[in-house]
């Protein structure tokens, strides 16, 4: 009887061994099959393209590299085929002389210095308007308007019946001092010296009145019709002259200090990039733009070939320092986020970092580093923003939030 009971015993620890054997099995392979799971493979340059498995990226047909989002690794590895498709390209930072400046945005008017407004010199009724539409360009001289004005009338005869008395006593300074007086009054009136020369010798009076441009100009604004009586003083037409141009540009209060009245700085206006012109700082506002936090310099420039128009578009570039050993680096380099400023270094073989760095001066091709590499480092120069693109794409979060 005990030998049947030790029997059974053996048995049941036989049978538990067993379980407990399968048990562990299926443990170790399940743990495995967790760990190949969590192995993933993806595209080096779509790293949408996710696979459980190696192969190839069916949009461009690299292979799949192995990749493990848990990865806390701040770097990218990429081949040297992978830097050719991203078009990466480094440099060797170093340092050389360095000019900075700053641009501010701008724009084209009008100088009001050059505006003429056209008034009748007398009252009467608009017998023609030669000039009838805005935005036609007239010369010094052209006739814009003639005018019909009996008081015009009168004053040519007092003019002729002051002349014929004085030619009668020629001794009388009286009637010398009202000839000329009366022909100060047609000069008034806008009569040139030809058109009174021309009333001495015909001796006919004419009540219309035409009146030409003062100057070389653009018809802004037409404030009368044909047939339309005025009285003396009311304004006719405007021209706005176009030899010089106003350049205002926007400045935020607190580059103020770069920039002081008589300081020449270069413009460069939309569509003449190749003419860029000096200008001298004429005015810079006190106050700020009225609804906005910007103050508004402005000076004048040239316009050479009368091509510049009121409204363009203008990049005004105010001078900054002068460094003879600056690190710079090309402004593609810098990628500028809420947090700052980063670049890419290649710390090893198709190895990238990226790394928190302060600017200084910028100018349009150059940016000034004053702190976060070294001469003789190795940096990305072209495809930074690819690099940055794809770290978070892999990583889920750019390393730099971290700083």
């Amino acid at each position: 009887m005990n030998q049947k009971i030790n029997l059974l015993f053996v048995f049941l620890l036989a049978a538990i061994a067993m379980l407990g054997l399968g048990s562990c099995k299926n443990k170790d392979t399940k743990t495995q099959t967790e760990t190949t799971k969590k192995q993933t493979y993806t595209c080096p340059m779509h790293p949408q393209i996710v696979s459980d498995k190696p192969g190839s990226c069916p949009i461009c047909g690299m292979d799949l590299v192995p990749f493990d989002k848990t990865n806390a690794g701040d770097f990218l590895t990429l081949s040297v085929p992978q830097q050719m498709l991203g078009n990466i390209h480094t440099d060797t930072v170093r340092t050389g002389s360095f000019s900075s400046f700053k641009q501010l945005n701008g724009r084209l008017a009008v100088n009001p210095s050059q505006t003429d407004m056209i008034s009748s010199r007398t009252a009467g009724r608009i017998e023609a308007l030669y000039v009838k539409e805005t935005g036609v360009p007239v010369r010094k001289g052209q006739p814009l308007y003639k005018i019909y004005s009996e008081q015009l009338a009168a004053l040519q005869q007092e003019y002729l019946v002051a002349g014929a008395q004085a030619s009668q006593f020629p001794e009388d300074k009286k009637f010398q001092q009202l000839l000329e007086a009366s022909r100060q009054k047609l000069l008034l009136y806008d009569q040139s010296e030809a058109q009174v020369q021309q009333l001495k010798t015909s001796k006919k009076t004419s009540p219309y009145l035409t009146y030409m441009a003062p100057a070389d100009g653009i018809v802004a604004e037409v404030l009368v019709t044909e047939g339309q009586y005025v009285a003396e003083g009311s304004a006719i037409m405007s021209l706005e002259g176009y030899h010089n141009i106003w350049v205002e540009a926007d400045l935020y209060p607190a580059e103020a200090s770069l920039v002081k009245t008589g300081d020449l700085v270069n413009v460069t206006v939309g569509g003449f990039e190749n003419e860029p012109q000096k200008m001298r700082v004429e005015f810079i506002a006190p106050a700020l733009q009225e609804g906005s936090q910007l103050l508004t310099i402005r000076g004048n420039i040239p316009n050479l070939h009368n091509q510049l128009r009121a409204g363009m578009q203008a990049v005004v570039e105010l001078p900054g320092a002068n460094t003879s050993r600056a690190v710079t680096l090309p402004v593609d380099a810098v990628i500028h986020d809420g947090k700052g400023a980063h670049v890419w270094v290649e710390t090893g073989a198709g190895k990238f970092e990226p790394r928190m760095v302060q600017t200084g001066g910028e100018n349009a091709l150059w940016i000034e580093i004053t702190s976060g590499v070294q001469p003789g480092e190795v940096v990305v120069t072209d495809g930074a923003y690819l690099l940055s693109s794809e770290f978070i794409l892999k990583k889920g979060a750019s390393k730099m939030h971290d700083h």
